[in-house]
């Protein structure tokens, strides 16, 4: 890789004041939003009994809750414009800390699902706001404070299940629920102290209620239409979504800067690629952790209590990466950069190909895994900072909407792409060489996802990151 030539000790690269008070307030959000993402998991078996229902039923505590992250998406540009970056950021916060509460005090299945719909929506907004925030304050520093941020943001999912068996060891799931109710309330405290107020910065906007009637029902269709892909009635909702999505572009085209996102911002070239390298990175991040645990314990024979600790590297390749994002970005171009942890991000999956087709090698997963979590972990946030560069300040809202969309849809779509295939192969090979065929064959199918992402990193536009971060490109 070719060391920058710019030198990091300039005054561009120092950072505001006050801008770590504002990241630390905006990880909490993104944070406690991820975190009931996963943190119910381990309570379903505790909600079926508890609440006299059908596993059917309590599983959209879960469902119904990733959805309506999605639902309330495309109104977070929209949202901005007339209210401030702030005031969004403190209104979902109480409205998720509220919901939190209404949660713990459910009477029945559909009560808890009706309050985790509403905790979702709020909570979809969180993780887009916070990030919206850090790339408004950071500027060309982006890179070193959204590793940071991101950090605890990964941790989440990881740390839910753990969090939710040791409450339910002392405690009911309403406990679950609970606390988030003082950390929620400390951190909108937080919030009201440290944030900026930025209402001077917006241009309202009118409410595109044709577009919002398009774009909700099509992202939401979609997620659920790829979760169900192998049904008819996953398919159809998948071929709605579809449709939706086309006329959304339509009602887009024509209405312009007033459209709920302006699609515009696709026509610069580097927030187009960084768009496309959010999904694919999502993707193949999602993909592969849906792949090793079924290989693992259906193919390998190995207990879901030590797939746990054998997926361990993956995580511990991440957290050992991204607080070395920042200074790796100061010194080296985005392009190479992503490019080298796309790189070796795909030989840690080409290992797992091998390790599929010859048998399970602990030390050599364990390298993979750490070659696949160090390596991806190199990737987001460089592209998602040069893709910010390209952009004029005005229009971050609209820019983190289009980002956090992309990403949202990677992740279903490649898993699905890849549970197809891997669900084709099953069936017709032969039963001797399922394990050694299937599963390496779909590990390959992953390993061409991330030649895909490599190819995109290379149109990663180098002297956009020598622009502050957030002036519209010339």
């Amino acid at each position: 890789m070719n060391a920058r030539t710019s030198s990091p000790a300039s005054g561009p690269d120092q950072l505001p004041p006050g801008t770590w008070k504002i990241v630390s307030v905006a990880a909490i959000g993104s944070f406690m939003a991820q975190l009931d993402a996963t943190i119910v998991n381990v309570s379903l078996p505790d909600l079926v009994t508890t609440l006299h229902a059908p596993f059917s039923l309590i599983q959209w505590v879960v469902s119904g809750y990733l959805l309506a992250l999605a639902l309330t998406l495309p109104l977070n540009g929209w949202l901005v414009s007339r209210l401030g970056g702030r005031a969004v950021y403190l209104w979902c916060f109480g409205a998720f800390t509220l919901t939190s509460g209404l949660c713990a005090l459910a009477w029945s299945a559909p009560s808890l699902i009706v309050f985790r719909l509403l905790q979702g929506m709020a909570g979809g907004l969180l993780a887009p706001m916070a990030q919206m925030t850090v790339a408004r304050v950071a500027g060309r520093q982006m890179p070193r404070v959204a590793s940071a941020m991101t950090a605890p943001v990964l941790l989440a999912p990881l740390l839910g299940p753990v969090v939710a068996g040791a409450i339910l060891s002392v405690a009911s799931w309403r406990w679950i629920f609970l606390l988030n109710v003082p950390v929620g309330l400390a951190a909108f405290a937080l919030a009201v102290l440290f944030l900026p107020d930025d209402r001077h910065d917006e241009r309202p906007r009118p409410l595109d209620l044709v577009g919002l009637g398009f774009l909700a029902p099509a992202l939401v269709s979609f997620l659920y239409g790829m979760d169900h892909v192998a049904r008819p009635y996953g398919q159809a909702t998948l071929g709605a979504s579809l449709v939706l999505f086309v006329l959304y572009v339509r009602s887009a085209r024509r209405k312009g800067d007033d459209a709920l996102i302006d699609l515009r911002l696709l026509r610069t070239p580097a927030f187009s690629v960084s768009a496309i390298i959010m999904f694919l990175t999502n993707g193949v991040s999602f993909a592969g952790q849906m792949l090793l645990p079924v290989w693992l314990i259906h193919a390998c024979g190995v207990s879901p209590e030590r797939t746990g600790l054998f997926m361990a590297p993956l995580g511990l390749g991440m957290m050992c990466v991204y607080p070395l994002i920042g200074r790796l970005s100061d010194r080296f171009d985005a392009r190479d950069l992503t490019g080298c942890g796309v790189l070796i991000s795909l030989v840690g999956t080409v290992i797992l190909v091998v390790l599929a087709y010859s048998g399970l090698n602990v030390a050599l997963l364990s390298i993979a895994l750490l070659l696949r979590g160090g390596g991806g972990g190199a990737v987001g946030i460089p592209a998602m900072s040069a893709g910010y560069a390209s952009i004029a300040r005005a229009d971050i809202p609209m820019a983190t909407t289009a980002l956090n969309i992309m990403q949202r849809i990677g992740g279903p779509t490649l898993i699905t792409a890849c549970a197809t295939f891997l669900g084709w192969r099953l069936a017709t090979v032969a039963p001797s060489h399922v394990a050694s065929e299937a599963y390496a064959e779909t590990f390959g199918l992953l390993a061409l996802f991330h030649g895909a992402l490599l190819l995109a990193t290379r149109f990663i536009n180098q002297s956009e990151n020598n622009r502050q971060a957030g002036q519209p490109s010339t």
